[in-house]
């Protein structure tokens, strides 16, 4: 960034003027009283001098024209003006800038309007070509802003406006870049704050958003069923094949019962090997279990009966 911080050839020439136009008024009231020409020459001066100061701070720069032609940029510090003839028509701040721009009733590529809102910082980078080359650089790069966000969301659609903001924004910078680099600035970032949406379709989308969480929901729910009943048919399997497997969860079951604060358990007749004893208990158990007892005991009677009533083979020999 170049800085001039001096005169030019036509203003020494013009400090040169001046110098001999204050030396002949010297001369012209030489024949007046010596203090009152003292004091006058004094004032003039001082005067003169006050008109030519110049003070900027380390963040500015000003732009100095001399009879209507670019001298150069002045600044920072302490720099004098020649009165009338030098001029600095307004100062450059060369801190970043932020400027907000939005796009409102803007087409996106499949034709749905949205309201854009964004942020650009930037900072003055060369002062000389801001000088010359624009007159409102803060607003002119603002409206170069606003259209090249426009042009971007023409080019893409609403999906991709919503998910992809920071492609969007680094596209932008690329085009606002292209537009404000002969201006002698240069564009820090661009951040996209707010896409705004019409109600009708924040509505349709918001159904859409919960018709597929319900969708999903109940392709979980099912697949953890189905998952669940895989694990019951194994679990079922291996209590079929092993008795004492299904009576250690029965035990479990029993021991849950009795932690639960509900003491009072009930034992259902059953069928079921499993619950509690490896033996039928149920009533058709008892049943088969008594009949099968009593029937065994009728048999052994039978059979005794049987061995008293049968005739005893004669002891000897035959006798011929």
């Amino acid at each position: 960034m170049a800085v001039t911080r001096g005169s030019s050839g036509l203003a020494i020439g013009i400090w040169i003027i001046v110098l001999a136009i204050f030396g002949i008024g010297t001369e012209f009231l030489s024949g007046f009283d010596p203090l009152t020409t003292g004091a006058v020459l004094v004032f003039v001066f001082l005067v003169y001098l006050a008109m030519s100061i110049r003070v900027l701070p380390e963040w500015k720069r000003s732009p100095v024209l001399t009879l209507g032609r670019y001298t150069g940029i002045y600044g920072p510090g302490i720099f004098f003006l020649v009165p009338l003839a030098q001029t600095t028509p307004y100062t450059f701040d060369l801190r970043t800038l932020s400027a907000t721009f939005s796009a409102e009733k803007t087409l996106t590529s499949d034709n749905v309007t949205v309201d854009v809102d964004a942020i650009m910082f930037s900072r003055i980078e060369d002062p000389e070509k801001t000088a010359l080359q624009v007159t409102d650089v803060e607003g002119s790069v603002t409206l170069a802003a606003q259209t090249a966000l426009r042009d971007i969301i023409g080019q893409v659609d609403l999906s991709h406006m919503i998910q992809g903001r920071s492609e969007i924004a680094d596209e932008v910078k690329k085009l606002i870049d292209d537009r404000v680099l002969p201006w002698g600035v240069n564009v820090i970032s661009v951040e996209i704050r707010d896409v705004r949406i019409p109600a009708e379709l924040q509505d349709a989308m918001a159904r859409v958003a919960v018709a597929s969480r319900e969708r999903d929901a109940r392709v979980v729910l099912a697949e953890s069923e189905k998952l669940a009943a895989q694990r019951m048919v194994d679990a079922a399997n291996i209590y079929q094949s092993n008795l004492f497997a299904m009576q250690l969860r029965s035990l479990n079951i029993m021991y849950e019962i009795g932690i639960s604060g509900r003491n009072n358990i009930i034992f259902v007749p059953t069928d079921s090997k499993g619950i509690g004893f490896p033996t039928p208990l149920g009533v058709f158990g008892l049943n088969s279990v008594m009949s099968g007892n009593l029937n065994v005991g009728q048999q052994d009677q039978k059979g005794q009966g049987q061995a008293a009533q049968k005739p005893k083979k004669p002891s000897g020999t035959p006798q011929g």
